[in-house]
Parts: structure tokens; sequence; C-alpha cells
């Protein structure tokens, strides 16, 4: 008969945040399958828990998969931890909760702690609809379609931003979404939790050297306004110019407003009208 595998949500700071479920399956499986062993041994540690590790992180993924697969079905139980959360969830575990899928294998998620999850729900803004992204891409011309995607949506969107990059990408939204709220949650559990709340330009002056893991929440666009906008994005750049320019604005203006529109450089719409 296959083993069982397990997928351990673990505490993203304070240790207290792990179920009673979660410890006891701990305790009872042959192996646990950590992201960094030497996190998990801290975990383990502090509740007076032995067992075997074995390394399991985005560059060994493909071939420790295989390695757990064949464990689980010579009938070995192994619980998947990352080093703080849920694993999969911008964690390594995907991989092989697919192939144990595939094997017929028992895949059993034991809840726990979720970073995007607690962010959202003390955020304030909306939690009937959201979208989690995850992080943004690196490559320009993908990062440049996700911004528009968030610029149309109406549902929250929940992002996980390194420190370094979080200005940039607070300028970035600034561009694209005006004065949108948005929560910056920060060392979500920890000593130094913290909520900021605010409008965009409010943020980028809170944000100088700031530390930590950080999520960002936006506020979805007002319907009505997401509607507009794709409407006026469906017109010819001609049409464009010409609905704005029926609103009394000058040259210099309609550009600013159709390459917001649009999410495109303004020099571009601007050699279009030279």
């Amino acid at each position: 008969m296959s083993g069982k595998l397990y997928i351990i949500a673990t505490p993203i700071g304070n240790l207290e945040d792990i179920t009673l479920r979660a410890l006891r399956i701990l305790k009872e499986v042959d192996l646990i399958a950590a992201e960094d062993t030497r996190q998990t041994l801290k975990l383990l540690n502090h509740f007076e828990i032995t067992k075997p590790l074995i390394s399991y992180h985005r560059h060994n993924e493909e071939v420790k998969s295989n390695l757990l697969i064949d464990k689980l079905i010579n009938g070995e139980n192994i619980a998947l931890v990352s080093d703080a959360g849920t694993p999969g969830i911008c964690d390594p575990g995907e991989e092989v909760i697919k192939k144990a899928i595939e094997e017929n294998i028992e895949v059993i998620p034991i809840p726990g702690a979720c970073a995007l999850i607690n962010a959202l729900i003390a955020s304030g803004l909306d939690t009937k609809e959201f979208e989690f992204l995850g992080f943004l891409p690196l490559n320009k011309k993908l990062r440049k379609e996700k911004l528009r995607e968030i610029q149309n949506s109406s549902k929250t969107i929940i992002l996980y931003e390194a420190p370094h990059k979080m200005k940039t990408t607070l300028e970035d939204f600034k561009d694209i979404l005006g004065d949108r709220k948005v929560v910056l949650a920060r060392e979500l559990t920890k000593i130094h939790e913290e909520f900021i709340r605010g409008d965009i330009n409010y943020l980028l002056n809170k944000i100088d050297n700031i530390k930590g893991e950080m999520i960002l929440i936006i506020e979805g666009a007002e319907k009505s306004q997401n509607r507009e906008e794709n409407e006026l994005n469906s017109l010819s750049l001609e049409q464009h110019y010409e609905y704005y320019e029926k609103q009394g604005l000058d040259k210099k203006e309609i550009i600013k407003k159709i390459a917001k529109d649009r999410n495109v450089n303004k020099n571009e719409i601007y050699m279009k009208f030279i």
C-alpha cells in the first residue's frame, strides 16, 4: 500500500501558529521533505520532534520529486513543509503534489498559516473577490502586461514583493493606478508586524530602508471605471485623441491620458501625433 503525502502549513513567524494536527503528523510520518532543512530543524527542535529530513527546494525539485514518489509508492508517509507558510504557494511543492496525484497517492492538506490570507483579512480592503498574483514578472514585457491586468481588475489584488524592489513597484503602480488605496503588510506574526495603509504616494513616503517579508494589497478598480477604460482602449488612437479633445484638453494632456489608458510610454503616443 502506498504511503500518504501530507502538505503541512508551518508558522510564518510566530511558532505558536502551528496546529495540533500538524504537530501530530510531523511526529508520525517517516520522513519530512523541507525547503531548507536548517529552518525546519529549528521548528522541530522547538517542539522536540526528531525525524529524518530531506532537502526539497526549487533547484532540486524535479530530481527530488521522483525520489519522494518512489518512497511514497514503497509505503512511506511523507510530510512536505516549506520554510514558512503553506507549501506550493510561491514555495516548492507543486511538482511533487502533481506527481503524487498521477500515481494515485493520497495527498492530504494540513491547513495553517498562509501569509496572503492573513494580510488580506487585516487590510481593510474588499475581501469578497480577490486575485493572488505571487511575485511580479522580472521580464519587462510580461511585467507590463501584468501591470495592465492589475489596472483593469475590479478585484482586490495581492502580491508578494522583495523589500529592495518595493519602491520601484509602487512607482510603477503610481503611473498606472493614480491614487488607488493600497496596504503594505510587513513581518506578519513577528515582533515588528506592521500594516501601512493609504494611497500609493503615502506608502512611497513611508518605505525608505524598509525591511522584512512584505505583502502588497491593492484596491480593485471601480467597475464603472474599468468599463470606461476598456471602451476607450477599443478605439483607434485617432478616436481616442478626439474623445479627450472634445473635453477641451490640450495636446500634451491628451497624450498623457492616452498613454496612461493604454499603459504605454507617452513618447510612443507623441510620435503618432507629431
